[in-house]
């Protein structure tokens, strides 16, 4: 009976400590050009992006603003590693949907990660948990002038 005891308090400790562990979260404000020069980022990025206040070559047609939200996980490593593949991630799908909708183009990206909202022409914005990296951004897709 006793041993039962310490066996259901031990149980019961780690599910305490795995749930406070796995409740972390810290909002990082990271930038955009280390993510683009990450190893993981070569070859990736084949349509143009621009964060919001970046300049950019003059808009054709809107097609329309999309959002993505995109994590990855963050076991074995750093907040920064894992939140750079998860903007990596989302920048692809806002570059897919660009690719779909015709345009050639993403403008005027944002970050609006758990309704932390940073627009920065250099930075974007990470929630980083224990075990989780969350990235959400919107931009417009457009196709731009041909010079």
């Amino acid at each position: 009976m006793k041993r039962g005891r310490c066996v259901s308090l031990a149980l019961l400790l780690s599910f305490s400590i795995a749930t406070a562990a796995y409740a972390r979260t810290t909002f990082l404000d990271l930038a955009v050009a280390d993510a683009k020069k990450s190893p993981r980022a070569v070859n990736l990025l084949e349509v143009p992006f621009y964060m919001a206040g970046e300049k950019h070559p003059k808009v054709k047609q809107d097609l329309g603003e999309f959002s993505t939200d995109q994590r990855t996980s963050g076991v074995a490593r750093s907040d920064e590693a894992a939140c750079q593949i998860a903007f990596l991630s989302a920048i692809i799908q806002l570059q897919k949907r660009a690719n779909a909708q015709g345009g050639n183009a993403v403008v005027d990206v944002r970050s609006i990660t758990r309704h932390q909202d940073l627009a920065s022409a250099t930075q974007f914005r990470c929630a980083a948990g224990a075990v989780v990296a969350n990235v959400a951004l919107t931009g417009r897709v457009v196709k731009m002038a041909s010079k």
